[in-house]
């Protein structure tokens, strides 16, 4: 697997990866991190992937995050 392209956040690290026949976003925030999947075959090329990348979909990872975060905290009491 190797890293194709990031997308900048202020609040996360968002990274592109391919591998074989995959692309892979990657969401990091804290402790956690989100992974979606996308076959090469049905997205096309990167520049294809990255404009399915868009702000409604990265405020919707992030408000995911806010969820996970407080699940996360309850698990440590």
């Amino acid at each position: 697997m190797r890293i194709v392209d990031t997308i900048p956040h202020p609040a996360m690290t968002i990274s592109i990866f391919q591998m074989n026949d995959k692309y892979q976003v990657k969401f990091e925030a804290g402790p956690m991190e989100q992974t979606f999947k996308f076959r090469v075959d049905d997205i096309g090329n990167l520049e294809n992937l990255k404009q399915k990348i868009t702000e409604d979909f990265i405020a919707t990872t992030y408000a995911r995050f806010n969820d996970m975060f407080a699940q996360f905290k309850l698990t440590l009491e």
